[in-house]
């Protein structure tokens, strides 16, 4: 998949020309697993604004279903909410093809057995001006990573805890 190297790309137009290449900011990934296989689309919203807003770019969304044997299977998922309507239509044709079956097998491992769940690869593109600055004077991004909020809940109740 992707490495920890911020790509340079040329990206194109809608219109199939090219643009200059542009800097990338970070790219993450979220898994996100719904107990019992239970997705309702709510947060979908949230995630739309994100993109709107240039926050971040989606480039991949998939799901996946973890059968009570443990298999893995990816889900096409056409109405969260059951309303009769298709949810994901704003995120049609958001696959960069980055998230491969080897991905999703990959997810399902920490998934729970009889549980579904949505995998977003995605391009911070808030820090993209900063990371081209960097570059700019010969730095490199070498890692990025997140920190569970139990673990920083944890390490707050600790400190308190100890002062």
């Amino acid at each position: 998949m992707i490495g920890t190297r911020t790509p340079r790309v040329a990206t194109v137009r809608k219109d199939g020309t090219a643009m200059d290449e542009v800097e990338w900011g970070p790219v993450g990934y979220l898994i996100v697993e719904f107990p019992g296989a239970r997705m309702t689309g709510e947060g979908l919203q949230e995630l739309v604004a994100l993109t709107d807003s240039g926050t971040i770019r989606i480039l991949d969304l998939a799901f996946v279903l973890k059968e009570a044997d443990g298999s893995v299977s990816a889900l096409e998922i056409n109405d969260l909410d059951g309303d009769g309507a298709f949810d994901l239509t704003v995120f049609e044709g958001a696959s960069s093809s980055l998230l491969g079956e080897h991905d999703l097998r990959e997810a399902g491992d920490v998934l729970t057995d009889g549980s579904a769940a949505a995998i977003l690869l995605y391009e911070n593109r808030w820090a993209a001006p900063f990371v081209h600055a960097l570059r700019r004077n010969g730095a490199e991004l070498v890692a990025a990573g997140f920190i569970p909020l139990d673990d920083i809940a944890e390490a707050l109740d600790a400190t308190e805890a100890a002062g």
